[in-house]
């Protein structure tokens, strides 16, 4: 098999000692662990072979403000609640920084 494929011109080296490969998506992540990695050169054009099990894990990283930050940011800011709410969420749950993009606006 090694030999046809040397002379269709691919080419497969098996990676050693991979222990975990991570696919980065807008959403998500998927793991492979353990992973079995190969690498595929055929005529000029490099691919990867990854097989093993897989997992997702979400990339949600979003930030728990409480309904007092978001009391706090109206009232500092004299804005409504709905635009500190916003305001706190722009802001990553940063109050402080919450409250100047309020006052800039």
């Amino acid at each position: 098999m090694q030999q046809m494929m040397r002379q269709m011109g691919i080419q497969q080296v098996e990676l050693d000692n991979v222990e975990r490969v991570e696919i980065i998506c807008a959403d998500k992540k998927v793991i492979i662990e353990p992973a079995s990695v190969s690498k595929v050169n055929m005529m000029g054009q490099e691919s990867w072979q990854v097989s093993g099990e897989s997992r997702e894990e979400s990339l949600d990283t979003a930030v728990e403000i409480s309904e007092e930050d978001v009391t706090t940011v109206a009232e500092q800011a004299g804005v409504s609640l709905d635009e500190a709410q916003a305001a706190l969420e722009a802001a990553n749950g940063d109050l402080a920084q919450a409250i100047l993009d309020l006052k800039q606006e």
